[in-house]
């Protein structure tokens, strides 16, 4: 683990990693489908992070930071954009299909005491008046949309 100050990069939850244009580049995340600009990217989902900037990047729309967070901090996350982020955000939440009492991909990591499956991180979403993709082929889209492009 790298701990600069009250910052710390802890390597297992960098996955896919991150880049910051103009400052530093660690991971694993292929630098071709990036284009430096003016869009934050946020994800636990290596495999959704590239969908997202790929998306983003097709339609000429650049990206600033891309970070995998990893871990289980959706409605952490949620709360606090909610508290701090002036700017317009859009998330796609996996396993909304899943049939009852089964958990699937990224959502059924961590389910307790109601928080943690997809109708809870849905919810703190539209509580958060963040725009919701219903699926990740529409994540950049839903993104434009809020923004109103």
């Amino acid at each position: 683990m790298i701990e600069h100050l009250e910052s710390r990069i802890a390597p297992a939850t960098l996955l896919p990693g991150a880049k910051s244009f103009g400052g530093c580049r660690i991971g694993i995340a292929p630098g071709y489908i990036h284009k430096k600009g003016n869009v934050g990217v946020v994800s636990r989902s290596g495999t959704l992070t590239y969908e997202a900037v790929c998306q983003l990047t097709t339609r000429s729309y650049g990206q600033s930071t891309c970070v995998g967070i990893g871990g289980d901090k959706e409605e952490e996350a949620t709360a606090w954009a909610k508290d701090h982020v002036k700017k317009p955000i859009a998330a796609f939440i996996a396993g909304a299909t899943a049939p009852p009492g089964r958990r699937m991909g990224h959502v059924g990591a961590v389910v307790s005491g109601g928080k943690g499956n997809a109708e809870g991180k849905i919810a703190a979403l539209q509580e958060a008046d963040i725009a919701g993709a219903p699926t990740p082929a529409v994540m950049a889209e839903t993104l434009l949309k809020r923004w109103g492009e």
